[in-house]
């Protein structure tokens, strides 16, 4: 009787069955199914560019340049299917749209394809500073 062992193959999921003298004996399948993750992947890149896009729709009154540029929009969750949860901030508190605003970003949002459902909440902390915009806006204000 021989002694075997078996090795795992990454790339297919699959086991060989080797003989400890040196002979490869027999490729087992896979497990279970290795899944693609590839499209899967695109479609999450996909929802994401379409949710910036629909940020980049919103502008503060104030200043000329998007809410996503300004850097005021620090998280954005999508959960798959429906469903966006964001958390912004205001370049101050005392911002004259702070009661608008969270209405303009879930309307922009919820205009992406299949989103239906977005909730915005509003944090001072850490407070806005310049330095989170980016290139973009800075280029668009004349500070670059």
């Amino acid at each position: 009787m021989t002694d075997t062992d078996t090795t795992y193959d990454p790339e297919t999921g699959g086991r060989d069955m080797i003989d400890l003298g040196g002979k490869t004996t027999a490729k087992s399948p896979p497990s279970q199914p290795v899944p693609d993750l590839t499209a899967e992947a695109d479609a999450l890149d996909d929802i994401t560019t379409k949710i910036v896009d629909a940020l980049k729709t919103v502008y503060d009154p104030e200043i000329p340049v998007d809410i996503y540029e300004l850097g005021l929009v620090y998280k954005v969750d999508y959960e798959a299917p429906d469903t966006v949860k964001i958390e912004m901030t205001l370049t101050a508190p005392g911002c004259p749209v702070a009661g608008e605003m969270p209405g303009w970003v879930e309307m922009a949002v919820k205009r992406v394809d299949g989103i239906k459902h977005c909730e915005v909440s509003m944090t001072f902390d850490p407070p806005w500073t310049a330095d989170r915009m980016s290139d973009e806006a800075k280029l668009e204000l004349g500070w670059m």
